[in-house]
């Protein structure tokens, strides 16, 4: 198994060692960024994110991504596609990532990615790496327990299916299955950049990434890592063995 380490949150370099992986091959993708703003930054970093993952599909692999945000869901999904890949997404994660740059009150990059995959602002990033969007009705919400006023509002009328962990079923055809890990209990998973209670077990989300794995349509596996340094590593590891595929 070949695992894709993009180490950063939006364009921070993380430690690596913020990163404890289980024992696998791993290509890590780091870059020296171009003048420009964030955006221009980050579409520089994801390109080849992108063409590594299709680089994995057209060799026959599934690639499996892990990074410190959701971010780095363009590249995959963008990758995807360059494979040849008309690809779903299903998107676990405590939060809806679904506002937009006028809607955010903390301008938060890292809360918008999943309302840029179904089309909002394309200049921004997701044209710069070739990415087509999604129609809503492709997109599967799982969990997303703590929304803003702003994301409940468009979640009400948008297409975009929802449910809850358990209940998370797979959509037709091929898809990409992304796992913000905040999605567990911030009570059993200690560090988190941003903690939401009331959440499922770690058991219970690892039930669910691998019977939808099981499935045999998952494209591109995506793990969004957006937690602080610890010293006490051992639920992440953990948590990192269960969710990622073994060879």
């Amino acid at each position: 198994m070949t695992i894709t380490l993009v180490p950063y949150h939006q364009d921070e370099r993380l430690p690596d060692a913020s990163f404890p992986l289980p024992s696998a091959d791993v290509v890590t993708i780091t870059r020296d960024f171009p003048e420009g703003d964030i955006w221009t930054r980050l579409a520089a970093l994801y390109e080849p994110v992108a063409d590594e993952v299709a680089a994995q599909i057209g060799a026959g692999g599934v690639p499996t991504v892990v990074s410190g945000d959701c971010l780095v869901s363009h590249a995959v999904l963008a990758g995807v596609q360059r494979a040849g890949v008309d690809a779903s997404i299903v998107w676990i994660d405590a939060h809806g990532d679904v506002h937009t740059p006028e809607t955010s009150t903390s301008g938060y990059l890292g809360g918008m990615p999943l309302r840029q995959i179904v089309g909002d602002h394309p200049e921004l990033l997701t044209a710069r790496l070739g990415l087509r969007p999604l129609p809503e009705e492709r997109a599967l919400l799982v969990d997303a327990r703590d929304l803003d006023p702003a994301e409940a509002a468009y979640l009400a009328t948008a297409g975009i299916r929802r449910a809850s962990v358990a209940d998370a079923a797979a959509p037709e055809g091929p898809f990409v299955l992304h796992v913000d890990v905040d999605v567990v209990d911030r009570a059993e998973l200690p560090g988190l950049r941003f903690p939401v209670s009331d959440g499922p077990t770690a058991e219970t989300v690892t039930a669910t990434v691998r019977r939808l794995l099981a499935t045999g349509r998952v494209a591109a596996l995506d793990v969004a890592c957006p937690w602080h340094l610890t010293q006490d590593d051992g639920p992440r590891r953990r948590l990192l063995a269960d969710l990622l595929p073994t060879p």
